[in-house]
């Protein structure tokens, strides 16, 4: 018996679950593992995935793994790849508790971690009143009084953009701005005034945001808040496995650098979803991410198989290079 598998899927959120979905019908024998920390759990709905909009996060990834359980070259396993390594000509993957896989292509869906400030109550308010994307979350806290948090040069763009929400949007440095003189402008323009006040806690009642509270005890009502924080790697695999790692966004840290068809630095080792994004990180977008990878993984494994004209693998452009 062949113990090889055509394809590893690193993860089961969006970006996995999709890529699965397309290498179970085309016929490809796949491994996906999915170690059940995806980022948007905590979230209210998804917000804007045509067919789902408002669905519980956890909704959709269940619908997505009854639909894999369909297909019979599929299996689906709960767990965590912890360790990988090119073994010849194939590569060998390490799960957590010391079994090992070996398989012809690895598709990397392993997503991202968000790291907003360790303001207290912010935490169990994360994913509903406070958001980092207003695409995701603006319409539920919309022609409430809102507020941005950030400071320096990405100040101007979440601030302008959550005015397609509310009228009353409100800047919060946290401390003495760090704003050039056309931010200040633009600002001003807008009407979003700049609130620079140290900032102690986040006041919440029924499970929404109430308040800002700043350290001097005042209080700033709002309704919604958003954070501009930044998006980091949750695992180390693309680093063991040699992938080159992207330019950093404005909103990513280190994404995985990728070409048109989701093809990492490395031939025979692919990425989609989050983990890929420089900018803002959307389930559709991962969507159709994960389902563009595996169409390339199915392309790939037929042009070692049968000689099937595909596009020449170029390295795609990684940070440094």
């Amino acid at each position: 018996m062949n113990n090889t598998w055509d394809c590893i899927v690193v993860g089961g959120g969006a970006a996995g679950l999709s890529a699965g979905l397309v290498l179970g019908r085309a016929r490809r024998r796949t491994l996906l593992v999915d170690g059940g920390q995806q980022s948007n759990r905590a979230a209210h709905g998804i917000g804007g995935l045509l067919g789902h909009d408002g669905r519980a996060p956890g909704e959709l990834y269940e619908v997505g793994r009854q639909e894999l359980s369909a297909y019979p070259s599929v299996e689906l396993r709960t767990g965590e790849v912890v360790a990988g390594r090119r073994a010849g000509a194939v590569f060998e993957l390490e799960l957590r508790g010391g079994r090992s896989e070996r398989t012809r292509t690895v598709l990397l869906a392993t997503g991202v971690e968000y790291r907003p400030p360790g303001l207290p109550g912010l935490a169990e308010l994360w994913g509903r009143s406070v958001f980092h994307c207003p695409f995701c979350h603006g319409w539920e806290v919309r022609d409430r009084p809102l507020a941005v948090l950030v400071n320096g040069k990405r100040a101007v763009h979440p601030s302008l953009l959550l005015k397609g929400w509310s009228d009353d949007v409100v800047l919060l440095t946290g401390g003495p701005a760090d704003l050039d003189d056309d931010t200040r402008f633009r600002l001003a323009a807008a009407h979003v005034p700049i609130d620079e006040r140290p900032i102690a806690e986040l006041a919440s009642s029924n499970g929404e945001l109430e308040a800002v509270v700043f350290a001097d005890g005042t209080r700033l009502p709002r309704g919604g808040l958003l954070v501009a924080t930044t998006l980091h790697q949750r695992s180390q695999l693309a680093e063991q496995l040699g992938v080159g790692i992207g330019e950093p966004g404005p909103a990513a840290a280190g994404p995985i650098a990728v070409d048109a068809l989701g093809r990492t630095t490395v031939p025979g080792i692919f990425a989609a979803g989050d983990d890929t994004i420089a900018q803002m990180s959307q389930v559709a977008s991962a969507i159709a991410s994960g389902s563009l990878a595996a169409t390339s993984v199915v392309q790939s494994l037929l042009a070692e198989d049968v000689g099937l004209p595909v596009p020449e693998w170029t390295v795609p452009s990684a940070a440094g290079s």
